[in-house]
């Protein structure tokens, strides 16, 4: 609990240095009239004035247009199959089924339904309809306080016995101090564009279409990124991107271009994405939002332990599996007053990558760590360039679900979720089709939450998820199943 009373030390301090700044700069245009371009203040929350205001209303810390902001959130979790907390990975816990869910265990849970972070954006006018806008934001454990870094918590279980690996996990948050985001760019009538480091449309598409909003504990597409990258978690998001969006009438398009490659901290050398949407409206009462988004991503990374079946629970190689991604998303959600309805599908398929490396040969991923082909004797490395060369392989991910507004602070929220891998590559024995991964496999998931919120920035939170793997996708799974009873208190900012 020292480093919970550090961390809110430095919340509440950093919160008392924006209001002492606000007075001073309040004190030093006092005389200025206010311009016409920042009238719509007035519309807005008036910015914490004491850190009374900041801790028990909504205000926010906000000084000439530049607002610091972040979610802090800590709970504890029951695992019937899980691993010993990570507090270098983004998910910190296991509350989804791996290969190393072992054995029934309490565990801290940070980040059960939002990652925790602190960022800084702004919205500056240039002119009549035309704004300078940027986002800085880093996600964090809040008990380690260590930076998320999905990729170096795979890493850190290299050469460590499966039964005895902890909760690692690859992401694309990878220990940068702008692991979420961090861009800048123009908003005008005619659209936004950003560049730099940002979001994927397809992870835009599940914070916005998945029933549990990506969340670690109660969602598999929230823990594993399979789906809001295309594939390969750590390009669900691109650290050098351009992104374009645009609204018409009730109609929306998207674009997003990744350009540079591993050298410039991204997790494939490649990547175009293209989101048609729109939203019904009046529809029964209600609002139907629809969304397409096709996406290509070029020698994706997928970071992983690999090198042994089980039975053998014998040390495995850090491994980086190269592919060529496509994908097809389509999504829906259905709002009427308290209710809302979430459906979504995505296709996606793995080919050989275009760039494969040559024996020795190698790169750093987005974590800094080196990698190399056939590296295994050097330093326990691998990059598999040859997954997929045999036949591409194909995934199938529905998942739907239902949220309802009990009260005006109290929220409940069921989902289920459904993976399906046709068999691929060559043609193997499937009668025990858990001893071969490209055999056909299926994941299934259902969750349920309740979220109150009792104070104007604090919300509490109660849920359980079920996972469970069969098939090709059990392979090396030392068992196929886990729950995760989680509870958890949230501050928002």
């Amino acid at each position: 609990m020292k480093i919970v009373g550090v961390f809110t030390s430095m919340i509440f301090g950093l919160a008392a240095a924006v209001y002492a700044t606000a007075a001073l700069a309040d004190d030093i245009i006092a005389t200025k009239a206010v311009p016409a371009a920042t009238t719509k203040a007035s519309l807005q929350p008036a910015t914490c004035s004491s850190l009374e205001d900041f801790v028990v209303t909504a205000c926010p810390l906000t000084w000439n247009g530049i607002t610091v902001y972040g979610t802090i959130d800590m709970g504890v979790t029951w695992l019937s199959h899980g691993a010993p907390f990570n507090g270098t990975s983004a998910v910190g816990a296991a509350y989804l089924v791996q290969k190393y869910s072992n054995r029934a265990q309490w565990s801290l849970a940070p980040n059960g339904l939002s990652n925790s972070n602190i960022g800084i954006k702004g919205k500056e006018p240039l002119a009549p309809g035309w704004d300078f806008i940027f986002d800085l934001q880093a996600g964090f454990d809040p008990y380690s306080l260590h930076l998320s870094n999905g990729p170096h918590s795979v890493t850190q279980n290299a050469g460590i016995p499966l039964t005895s690996q902890d909760a690692g996990a690859d992401s694309s948050r990878a220990g940068q101090f702008y692991n979420s985001v961090g861009y800048l760019g123009v908003s005008s009538p005619y659209g936004t564009l950003t560049v730099f480091r940002q979001n994927s449309l397809t992870l835009d598409a599940v914070f916005a279409y998945d029933p549990m909003g990506a969340s670690y504990a109660f969602s598999p597409i929230g823990w594993q990124g399979i789906t809001c990258g295309a594939g390969n978690t750590e390009t669900c998001r691109f650290s050098t991107s351009a992104k374009y969006r645009v609204d018409v009438g009730q109609f929306r398009v998207a674009a997003l271009w990744q350009f540079g490659g591993y050298d410039l901290n991204n997790g494939s050398t490649g990547a175009y994405q293209l989101q048609l949407g729109g939203d019904v409206r009046n529809l029964a009462g209600g609002t139907l939002s629809l969304d397409a988004i096709g996406s290509y991503v070029q020698n994706a990374v997928s970071v992983v332990l690999a090198g042994n079946t089980l039975p053998a629970v014998l040390p495995q190689v850090l491994t980086a599996t190269l592919s060529n991604n496509t994908s097809v998303m389509l999504v829906g959600k259905y709002s009427n007053g308290p209710l809302k309805l979430f459906a979504g599908y995505e296709f996606i398929q793995y080919a050989p990558p275009s760039n494969p490396f040559a024996p020795g040969a190698g790169f750093s991923d987005i974590a800094g760590d080196f990698v190399c082909a056939g590296c295994t004797a050097i330093n326990n490395t691998n990059i598999n360039n040859t997954a997929f060369s045999a036949g591409d392989k194909s995934l199938h991910v529905f998942w739907t679900g239902v949220k309802y507004a009990i009260t005006n602070n109290l929220d409940v929220t069921g989902a289920y979720y459904h993976y399906d891998q046709p068999a691929f590559g060559a043609l193997v024995n499937c009668a025990n089709s858990a001893a071969f991964a490209n055999c056909r496999g299926t994941f299934d998931a259902v969750s349920f939450v309740a979220d109150w919120q009792f104070a104007k920035k604090f919300d509490a939170y109660a849920g359980i998820m079920f996972s469970q793997v069969n098939g090709g996708l059990a392979n090396g799974y030392l068992n196929r199943n886990t729950i995760d009873p989680t509870v958890g208190l949230r501050f928002r900012f």
